[in-house]
């Protein structure tokens, strides 16, 4: 297919000409205080000067909105969408049930920025079900009582659904803001190896949960349990939005071992992960006296964790890309990424 021919007028040339876009970066400055956004400038093929092209201006308006919100912790216009989505609401009943004007929503949606208050309680609800289940019962009578029952059952399967640390919650949100997508077992895999990994480099546990030993490799029953309906698929879904909105923080160490083991190992699928780890002592002992496909919840020790990933670090740089690169090829048995 041929490429699309973009032509406007050209103040300069005098005449309709081809243009191309390039992305440019710009400051804007709000009382007092210099925000740098990217956002596509176009620029005449014939005499290169810039052209003032439809659509553009809106495009770098929203591009400096959404660096605004970035920099100051200001809730997107489409996290109050997946707010309302979770919850079962529209926009007046979520205004009320978050304690708001009835149109305070709507203006929100139409693009009128937050109150960084206002902000931090829509944050707050998108990432905890147990303070959206607050905030309903004190505003219960500003609602009916279908929409209060409603919402409080979408609160229910949602605190079910995501009953896990909020350590374990803040890594899975650090590995999908790292990697673009990915598969539960994909996921399961890079729990064990960045847990693996802390406890190796830092001598202590990242999140409490305990790894088993089944079939298909080393996996959390808790995160089974949350990803199951996606079986191989990748993971999409709008109540996902609880592990990528966070107001805790993970400590540096935590980020660092995260962002080592989504580089290095998310570029892989969780099938070539499973024969990792399928070569790996803590995994292979903890199925000893097992067949290949016989089920088992038995724990993998953190301890035998600990001892493995420190015992690979004796031979490989795993706080460095390189090394933990080298290592996964090394064990996937690849002379090249894949």
């Amino acid at each position: 297919m041929a490429d699309i021919k973009r032509i406007d007028f050209c103040i300069e040339c005098r005449k309709d000409t081809e243009y191309i876009l390039k992305k440019i970066m710009q400051k804007r400055t709000v009382k007092d205080k210099e925000y740098e956004y990217e956002t596509l400038a176009a620029y005449c093929s014939k005499c290169g000067n810039e052209m003032n092209v439809p659509g553009l201006l809106d495009y770098a308006l929203k591009a400096f909105d959404e660096q605004y919100r970035r920099q100051e912790d200001i809730i997107s216009i489409d996290d109050i969408k997946k707010l309302m989505d979770l919850y079962h609401l529209g926009k007046a009943p979520l205004s009320l049930a978050l304690g708001f004007g009835e149109i305070t929503v709507t203006r929100y949606l139409e693009g009128q920025m937050p109150t960084k208050a206002y902000s931090d309680i829509m944050k707050e609800a998108l990432s905890s079900p147990g303070y959206m289940e607050e905030l309903l019962i004190a505003n219960a009578e500003k609602l009916g009582n279908s929409t209060y029952k409603k919402s409080m059952k979408a609160v229910s399967n949602l605190k079910d659904l995501f009953n896990i640390s909020d350590e374990m919650r803040m890594a899975i949100a650090h590995v999908f803001n790292e990697v673009q997508e990915i598969t539960p077992l994909a996921l399961q895999k890079m729990l064990y190896f960045i847990q693996g990994i802390h406890l190796a480099l830092f001598n202590e546990e990242l999140f409490k949960e305990d790894c088993r030993a089944w079939i298909h490799g080393p996996a959390y029953r808790e995160i089974y349990n949350i990803f199951k309906d996606f079986k191989y698929n990748p993971i999409e879904d709008n109540r996902f939005s609880l592990f990528t909105v966070r107001n805790k923080e993970l400590s540096p160490d935590g980020k660092k071992v995260i962002g080592l083991v989504s580089d290095c190992f998310g570029i892989y699928s969780g099938k070539v992960l499973e024969s990792v780890t399928h070569k790996e002592k803590p995994w292979r002992d903890a199925r000893i006296g097992l067949n290949e496909t016989e089920p088992s919840n038995r724990i993998i020790p953190k301890a035998i964790m600990k001892a493995y990933f420190k015992d690979m670090a004796m031979h490989y740089d795993i706080d460095t890309e390189e090394g933990l690169s080298q290592y996964i090829r090394d064990k996937a048995g690849f002379t090249e990424v894949r």
